[in-house]
């Protein structure tokens, strides 16, 4: 099972539908089955398309290049987290190309105000896939040292949601870097005991999906892997490595993505 997280920052970006069709020829390629995407934007005054889905929403745009490629198989699931940039109405989402069984949206943040720039929601699917039942969340969370929207309650909260179900994966921009001893990430590993496919995989990079300064990490200076993928089980994992980071792919955003490609 080939996995894929990526932030999008959409429609920030520079070139912003010559990044898209780069992002939905490499999904056509590379045949992903799960993709895992933050900060999946549309315009407020857009015209509605189905549900809460707009004329523009960046996952919807993102269909419908994949569609253009001859990829029609691939169903978007997409919530409303926040607004962004005053104009934009901010949300997570998931494409696969196995039979969605359920979704899933719930809040983790202690607010749940649409209007505030930290409230932090979740999506997710349920599918299936070769006889049994996996679940994809979609994440997106604060950071640790936040006084009003701490990670460690959003954690608390998204295990809440997802411990005691079929085996499930954690995949987006969790904000907190895997390099930072006692937080966030040692929290998620050692303490809700999750399996990053960072570590168990057989071959891998240095991981790093943040270079620099990005929106967030204002005053940062090294690099960051905060962008990854969890598994509540120890599985198998061939291969994980980043990409979109301008020698794997071009850069369509200000964090790299990561690709993970699982044996189940």
């Amino acid at each position: 099972m080939n996995l894929l997280t990526l932030n999008c920052h959409s429609w920030q970006e520079e070139n912003q539908m010559e990044k898209i069709q780069h992002l939905a020829q490499t999904i056509k390629e590379k045949a992903y089955d799960v993709i895992a995407l933050q900060e999946v934007s549309q315009s407020i005054n857009a015209g509605i398309v189905q549900a809460n889905i707009k004329q523009n929403n960046f996952g919807l745009v993102l269909q419908q290049e994949l569609e253009k490629l001859g990829s029609l198989d691939y169903q978007l699931v997409w919530d409303f987290a926040h607004m962004g940039y005053d104009t934009y109405e901010e949300g997570l989402a998931i494409l696969t190309k196995h039979p969605i069984k359920k979704t899933h949206s719930f809040f983790v943040s202690k607010g749940v105000d649409t209007e505030y720039w930290k409230t932090r929601k979740i999506v997710g699917v349920t599918v299936s896939y070769g006889g049994k039942d996996l679940s994809f969340y979609t994440c997106h969370l604060g950071w640790w040292n936040d006084e009003e929207e701490p990670a460690r309650y959003q954690i608390d909260q998204l295990l809440r949601h997802v411990k005691g179900s079929e085996p499930y994966f954690l995949m987006g921009d969790f904000n907190n870097s895997a390099h930072i001893r006692g937080e966030g990430y040692e929290y998620l590993i050692l303490e809700q005991r999750l399996f990053d496919t960072f570590t168990l995989a057989t071959e891998r990079d240095a991981g790093v999906t943040v270079k620099g300064k990005i929106a967030g990490w204002d005053e940062n200076k090294q690099d960051l892997r905060i962008d990854l993928i969890l598994s509540s089980e120890a599985v198998r994992v061939a291969s994980s490595r980043v990409i979109f980071n301008g020698e794997n792919k071009e850069i369509v955003s200000d964090h790299f993505g990561v690709e993970v490609r699982v044996d189940l």
